[in-house]
């Protein structure tokens, strides 16, 4: 295996460095493990000299890192992703920039939650929830975080696994060696040691050493850490010095000691093996997971804590002992007794040793292996971790409604055929066990009003239907046919469809020839690409794609030049359907001038749709690109281009395997999450809406049906692209070889993008 991790990483200071680290060490120790590495995060204005095994960093409040990270993941060929989750080490509300790189990456997601919050914001309810929706398993240290993922979030209790805390194997040694090294060899030692935060309770262990002073007039509290880098960035040392403040005024000069400074592991396990007592009196309930506790109970120190989480369930066997939330009588009342019994504090100890064994770091890397094998044997579909809440509002019982304002369905435009067939077409494209609700309640839905839609009179599809169920015209557009037909032509290959599918597609083709649109050809290319590998004796679809090919390709010729190389006299919308048609249709009938028509118009299309700092950039709406114009226009920007750019990319890949396809469908892809002009995403990775595009200065926050769509069927073809990638064969069927000049030529450019 090939395991990445994503969490922070040493030198940072804080618990999860700690935690990743240790963990990618001892994976990277398996015998079946290949290759381990980190993608650390980094904090605002910080920067850290990683070692080798991070092999790169994340910008915690960048967007644009993220999906640099995803990009990443997927080129570098890992099995599996570990997470390392924590609310406040990641980007946007709540930590939602995480969402963008678990959207783009093709590797089953294993995710480690070190917090679990039982009364979350909504934005954190939403984060959590698609973490769980994209998390092949979720990994939590204690049987309370899996109770509450149950009861709070409705997690699905089968992907649930409680690892522990690892913990160093060392042996269990007494604490004298270690006192006379450190210069406490006359002392009895109390320790807490970790980032220091008012959270972490130290006034009340303070507050209670008068109390032990009276039982053991040498004890000595060693309080060592430095202060947590987030309290010491907003307010300073200002709670360091009020603790200071208050031993002094308690009189408990050289009986209570601050060693400002995070230790690296050698010297924490120093401190930790000098002390006679440790304690964790943290000041509430929740807290899922300790890693101090972990080490200094695994090390066969006696434990006094308050009862939170963790502490409750590593301390129920009796190899610690518990007393209630800010009681300093309590809490001193405990230490006092362990540090002047000392048969019962070192009896506990080795209990706490013994106990502990199984949670050494080796043997938790055999369960996380464990996991990660688990994982990889469920490659990761896109769409099934997807929230499809707005999916859901979009639709009705009649079908598809066309418009959003801001993410509420607009009911004054109702719906059109144009949207249901795209619903339809996102249907065939799922696999049914991955959503079976959409394919069992939604998929029938599309269909009945696509044949509610079928004017026999006509011969047309309408397309504008109102919400009260009224047609607005006896025919729709011949673009909307078109897409229909695509629509019918996918449903072919559906057994629960194709009958209906074929039989409607037959009734409707006839009226395409005296059609004067490209788009509209090129749609029912697409169609017929489906329709005649299940109908191969319909003789007249055959020769229409034929004709609507060839008038497709003639087009090209009459308007290429030099450097126009386009159907029409301008570029429009969905302009990538054109090249995906000749390149599908090229193929399908073995005619390689359809198929290099295709792919050339497409390569000038991506250079027309890249930004001069490289990514994704759609022909803007606002009057588009004319001929006569030098450059594209760069708004108003819409999702039909980046998704039809991705289909586009992986008809090419079919005919030629070069990784400058594989390039340009991620770039594609990556304007969907913010790798666009304005740094912003347009999708909402958690109720799985997408915005209607980018304008000038801002995204537009309406989300209708097209740009969803436009985002589901891009995640559907991203999965086809994970697919291909896996498939080592060389695709380029015999049918559809290119010119020898013409290969070498993408190669080369293959080869610089790569």
């Amino acid at each position: 295996m090939r395991v990445a991790f994503i969490g922070n990483a040493l030198p940072r200071r804080c618990g999860i460095a700690t935690f990743t680290t240790d963990l990618e060490l001892a994976v990277r120790n398996l015998d079946d493990v290949t290759q381990a590495a980190i993608i650390a995060m980094c904090d605002p204005g910080s920067q850290y000299a990683f070692p080798p095994h991070v092999c790169c960093s994340i910008e915690q409040d960048d967007p644009g890192s993220y999906l640099a990270a995803a990009n990443f993941i997927n080129v570098h060929g890992f099995d599996v992703i570990s997470l390392q989750h924590e609310f406040g080490i990641f980007g946007g509300e709540a930590g939602n920039y995480l969402l963008s790189l678990i959207a783009l990456i093709r590797v089953p997601l294993v995710t480690t939650l070190h917090t679990v919050l039982d009364k979350p914001t909504d934005a954190q309810r939403d984060v959590m929830l698609a973490l769980l929706a994209a998390s092949v398993r979720v990994v939590v240290m204690a049987q309370k975080g899996r109770s509450i993922l149950i009861e709070t979030y409705s997690a699905d209790p089968a992907k649930i696994i409680v690892i522990a805390h690892g913990i160093p194997d060392v042996p269990l040694v007494s604490s004298q060696s270690a006192k006379e090294k450190l210069g406490f060899a006359n002392h009895r030692v109390i320790l807490t040691f970790g980032l220091i935060s008012p959270n972490k309770g130290i006034e009340t262990m303070i507050e209670a050493m008068p109390q032990v002073l009276a039982a053991a007039p040498d004890a000595v509290y060693v309080v060592m850490g430095a202060t947590h880098p987030s309290l010491l960035r907003d307010a300073g040392e200002a709670y360091r010095d009020g603790l200071i403040a208050r031993v002094n005024a308690l009189g408990l000069n050289g009986h209570v000691v601050f060693l400002n400074r995070f230790v690296d592991r050698p010297e924490l396990l120093e401190h930790i093996a000098m002390c006679d007592v440790y304690v964790t009196p943290y000041l509430v309930e929740s807290q899922m997971t300790s890693g101090t506790l972990a080490y200094s109970h695994g090390l066969g120190r006696a434990v006094v804590s308050t009862p939170y989480w963790h502490a409750m369930e590593l301390l129920a066997d009796g190899s610690g002992v518990l007393v209630p939330f800010g009681s300093p009588d309590d809490l001193g009342k405990a230490v006092a007794a362990l540090l002047i019994n000392e048969t019962t504090r070192l009896a506990m100890g080795r209990k706490a040793y013994v106990t502990s064994r199984a949670a050494t770091w080796t043997n938790i890397a055999q369960l996380y292996r464990h996991v990660f094998r688990i994982a990889c044997r469920k490659p990761k579909p896109l769409l099934s971790g997807l929230p499809l809440s707005h999916f859901a509002a979009m639709c009705d019982d009649t079908g598809m409604l066309q418009h959003a304002v801001y993410g509420v369905p607009d009911r004054n435009h109702g719906y059109c055929v144009d949207d249901n067939a795209r619903a339809l077409l996102m249907c065939c494209g799922i696999d049914a066990n991955t959503r079976p609700e959409i394919i069992a309640t939604m998929m029938p839905r599309f269909a009945a009003f696509i044949q509610h839609a079928w004017n026999a009179d006509t011969g047309r599809f309408r397309n504008f239907l109102s919400y009260d169920r009224r047609w607005l015209e006896d025919s729709g557009s011949e673009d909307s046919h078109g897409r229909t037909l695509w629509a019918l032509g996918a449903c072919s290959h559906d057994p629960r469809l194709k009958q209906w599918a074929t039989a409607l597609f037959a009734r409707a083709l006839g009226t395409v020839e005296a059609f004067t649109s490209p788009r509209a050809w090129a749609f029912t290319l697409l169609g017929l690409d489906g329709y005649c590998a299940v109908c191969p004796g319909d003789n007249h679809a055959r020769e229409l794609r034929l004709v609507l090919s060839k008038r497709l390709h003639n087009q090209l010729l009459i308007c290429e030049s030099p450097d126009w190389v386009w159907f029409e006299d301008r570029l429009t919308y969905d302009n990538a359907r054109l090249c995906e048609a000749l390149i599908t249709t090229g193929i399908a009938v073995g005619v390689p001038d359809l198929v290099d028509a295709g792919v050339r118009t497409l390569c000038w299309l991506l250079d027309q749709q890249t930004s001069p700092a490289g990514h994704f950039r759609p022909v803007g709406s606002e009057g588009f690109l004319l001929v006569s114009r030098e450059a594209p226009q760069c708004f108003d920007q819409q999702p039909v281009e980046a998704c039809a750019t991705i289909a586009a990319c992986l008809s090419a890949l079919v005919v030629e395997r070069a990784p400058f396809w594989l390039a340009e469908a991620r770039k594609a892809f990556a304007w969907f999450v913010g790798a666009n002009d304005l740094g912003l995403p347009i999708v909402d990775a958690i109720t799985g809406s997408c915005r209607d595009g980018l304008h000038p200065d801002r995204a537009n926050e309406n989300r209708g049906a097209e740009s969803l769509l436009a985002y589901l069927l891009a995640l559907l073809d991203m999965e086809r692209l994970g697919r291909n990638e896996s498939d080592s064969a060389t695709i380029c069927p015999p049918s559809a070889v290119l010119s020898h000049t013409f290969m070498e030529e993408r190669h080369i450019v293959a080869d610089q993008a790569y």
